[in-house]
């Protein structure tokens, strides 16, 4: 998996919805743009994570 910062990160629940989250990759600290990333999640909490096979990575969209 690769991510650049201002990705956005989708986790998700094995077992249910309680799971779910989104974040943004604020810090990239794996080699070639890998894991782990610092995450800053939609209620401000900051976690380094690596991202597990419930994890999707959605590039940032260019303004261009």
């Amino acid at each position: 998996m690769r991510a650049t910062i201002g990705d956005l990160v989708h986790t998700h629940g094995v077992t249910s919805n309680d799971g779910q989250r989104t974040g943004k990759i604020v810090e990239v600290r794996g080699a070639n743009d890998g894991p782990p990333y610092l995450v800053r999640f939609t209620d401000g909490e900051e976690r380094l994570i690596y991202p597990g096979p419930n994890t999707v990575v959605e590039p940032q969209r260019s303004s261009g």
